[in-house]
């Protein structure tokens, strides 16, 4: 979580699981995905503290790449695929780019958590 933290500029502490929740009275949230905004996926059985991740670009209305830290074990991946595999293209349900061209499991996720916005 420092690593998303870090680069999103986004102050939520503690596992990733929860930060859909602390972001509700702090940040903007949707299912919309922008550059700088940080993808929060839901707990599951296989990862239970859930996942977070910085979007930093968008390919298509249902692709964008992504930075995040421990996908694999330790590791900072950059510029990984993240698909849109929802039925309502939704992004509730997406598939990530495990290593270089394959797309792994489905991942549930909540939304999208917005920086704020300088005035």
């Amino acid at each position: 979580m420092p690593y998303a933290r870090n680069l999103s500029g986004i102050e939520i502490r503690g596992n990733a699981k929860d930060w859909w929740g602390k972001a509700r009275n702090a940040f903007g949230r949707g299912n919309e995905p922008v550059v700088g905004a940080v993808m929060s996926f839901r707990a599951t059985g296989g990862m239970p503290l859930g996942h977070v991740a910085v979007v930093s670009d968008i390919v298509t209305d249902r692709e964008v790449i992504v930075n995040h830290a421990n996908w694999h074990r330790n590791k900072v991946s950059l510029k990984m695929g993240v698909r849109d595999v929802s039925k309502h293209n939704d992004w509730t349900l997406v598939r990530v780019e495990s290593h270089p061209g394959r797309y792994g499991s489905f991942y549930p996720v909540n939304g999208f958590i917005y920086p704020k916005v300088d005035e």
